[in-house]
Parts: C-alpha cells; sequence; structure tokens
C-alpha cells in the first residue's frame, strides 16, 4: 500500500503525517508512506485544500486533519 500526505508543510500537514504512521502501526499493515510538498504534484491529484490523504493514487481527504481510526477505515 502507498500512503501519500499532501501539503506544504503546514501544521496540520505534520499532524496528518504522524497520525498516518500511528494508524499504519496500529492496523499492523505494510506501507510506504510518502509526504509530498510539491504544489505541481499536489494540483494533478486536484487537490485544493490540504492536507490531502491519498491511498493507492486515490485521493481519500482532502482538507482535514484525520485521527487514526479515520485513516484506518480507508485500509
Amino acid at each position: 500500500m502507498k500512503i501519500e500526505i499532501l501539503g506544504t508543510g503546514c501544521a496540520k500537514c505534520k499532524a496528518l503525517e504522524e497520525n498516518v504512521k500511528k494508524a499504519v502501526a496500529e492496523a499492523g499493515v505494510f506501507a510506504q508512506v510518502e509526504k509530498v510538498e510539491d504544489i505541481v504534484k499536489i494540483m494533478d491529484y486536484g487537490v485544493m485544500n490540504t492536507p490531502g490523504l491519498v491511498i493507492n493514487s486515490e485521493v481519500k481527504s482532502t482538507g482535514k486533519l484525520l485521527n487514526s481510526e479515520e485513516i484506518k477505515a480507508y485500509f
């Protein structure tokens, strides 16, 4: 599974990255977690509000800080 956190480095983006790592650990799944800060790549996904959560190239959430339980629901 490939998980991307889309954001330019704001506090919510950093918090989402931590919550994703926590969710992966809690679920015991293997996932490649990547932070995407390139605005062009973010816009390629059609995301206008960050943070964004992309799992296996599919946008799951934008503009929200999800907690680990909400993130695990997307696995």
